[in-house]
């Protein structure tokens, strides 16, 4: 049986930034659940950008493609801070740039043991 990381949520200020109402909400509820902190959710770059700003942020879970809009300079800006994040995507993984490819991409709807592995197993894999 493998470890469980979904623990390591408790107490943790996640960002979501997710464009699908549904599913941001739903990542946000099973975050709840798990005593993280959520931050967000904001389905727009610039806000995640500003909340990155503004807030202590652990970790993020970042949808792709956002209303027309790529995630990658919230990513970027997650990296020069040394804040781990995760790709959660339906799309096609090679429209993620080669710089990202070491961070996990995990299919939609979020599985969240899968991302708590990426985000806080000591070595991160893909999902």
């Amino acid at each position: 049986m493998s470890q469980s990381y979904s623990h390591a949520f408790s107490g943790r200020r996640i960002l979501i930034v997710e464009d699908e109402y549904l599913l941001a909400n739903e990542t946000r509820r099973q975050l709840l659940k798990l005593g993280a902190i959520v931050i967000g959710p904001t389905p727009r770059v610039d806000r995640a950008l500003e909340l990155i700003q503004d807030e202590v942020i652990d970790a993020a879970i970042l949808d792709v493609h956002l209303d027309g809009e790529m995630v990658f300079p919230v990513a970027e800006r997650l990296e020069e801070l040394r804040i781990p994040y995760v790709f959660a995507t339906g799309y096609d993984p090679s429209i993620i740039p080669g710089h990202f490819r070491g961070f996990a991409l995990c299919d939609k709807p979020i599985e969240i043991e899968r991302i708590a592995q990426a985000l806080f197993a000591p070595r991160r894999q893909d999902c």
